[in-house]
């Protein structure tokens, strides 16, 4: 399940992060990041899947 959590933040990063926390304190942070640059929000996204 992980992988498709990865892939989707690949694809669009609130969505990993929402799948993986729910909306969030994390959840905002990402739709931040990725309105500030895509790249960091991609990041961010696969960092929160990961570390859980």
């Amino acid at each position: 399940m992980d992988l498709v959590r990865i892939l989707c933040a690949i694809v669009l990063p609130p969505l990993g992060v929402f799948l993986q926390v729910g909306i969030g304190t994390q959840f905002w942070v990402n739709i931040l990041l990725t309105l500030l640059g895509y790249i960091p929000g991609i990041i961010h996204a696969v960092w929160i899947i990961a570390r859980r």
